[in-house]
């Protein structure tokens, strides 16, 4: 059950993540937020390494080129889903995020080899229908529906999302976490520097924190779905991307007072279903 646990800890963490960014983005541009993000996951890698030295495992790696795959999908996940979530109501931009269980399964079998089966196809099919009953009635309330630019951005944040999670698995033979913390920062850090610099808004002490509380959530999420990725298969940890949707409530409840609906409950309770048989029949398996 480790996997499947830290699994959940991820999901929870980034729809944190997503909630605040959307805070942020109301009055700072996805530049500036990045920035501080990736600066302070560099200076909290350094300073654990400095106060225990080693901390976290060797810089190096065997696999510099899926290290180097990783960091561009992450960047391009986060600038997506940043800007997705500027655009788009959490409910409506989880929608989207939830066909990333099936996007998990086809890259796990077309790059790891690794086969799926039928009961993870279909418990990731019931999940999908717990979602649809979830959020259709807020959708089909909404008048004139959102910009098509926030569902391509949250596409593509979702297909770099279910990519991480692939070359999470390809590099689950590598111990230590401060790869999977330093590389995409520096990366990030790079591509963010000029534009988050050009594009500066000077923050409120609250407003820095919640930036700073953002590379804080992410180095956790990051490490926790990297952990999980080295305890169990991709197939297996799929349908707990499902889980988003009761995160999404927590955190819709906990920052704008939002109460779920009769359907919203019920199609959690369907996900929760679906995430518990899924792991019952990998476990047979």
């Amino acid at each position: 059950m480790r996997g499947p646990a830290l699994m959940l800890a991820g999901i929870g963490l980034f729809g944190l993540l997503d909630a605040n960014s959307k805070l942020l983005s109301d009055g700072h541009s996805v530049w500036q937020v990045l920035l501080v993000r990736f600066v302070t996951l560099l200076v909290v890698v350094l300073a654990m390494r400095a106060l225990v030295p080693g901390w976290g495992g060797a810089l190096t790696t065997r696999f510099p080129r899926l290290h180097a795959a990783r960091a561009l999908v992450m960047l391009g996940s986060a600038i997506c889903f940043f800007q997705a979530f500027s655009r788009l109501p959490l409910a409506e931009g989880y929608l989207v995020f939830f066909t990333s269980p099936f996007i998990v399964l086809a890259l796990s079998a077309l790059f790891l080899r690794e086969t799926p089966g039928r009961a993870a196809w279909g418990w990731c099919a019931v999940g999908f229908a717990g979602v649809a009953v979830g959020l259709a009635p807020g959708l089909s309330g909404m008048a004139g529906g959102a910009p098509v630019a926030g569902y391509l951005y949250a596409l593509g944040g979702t297909f770099c999302y279910s990519t991480v999670f692939t070359l999470n698995r390809q590099l689950r033979g590598e111990p230590g976490i401060a790869r999977v913390l330093v590389w995409p920062s520096l990366l990030g850090l790079a591509v963010m520097l000029p534009l988050g610099l050009a594009n500066w808004s000077t923050p409120s002490l609250l407003t820095l924190a919640q930036m700073v509380g953002n590379g804080l959530i992410v180095g956790l999420a990051t490490v926790a779905l990297a952990e999980a990725f080295r305890h169990a298969s991709a197939s297996r940890l799929a349908p707990f991307g499902y889980s988003g949707l009761v995160w999404s409530l927590t955190w819709d409840f906990a920052f704008w007072s939002r109460v779920p609906g009769a359907a919203m409950l019920a199609g959690a309770a369907v996900v929760v279903f679906a995430c518990i048989m899924s792991e019952r029949a990998a476990s047979r398996r």
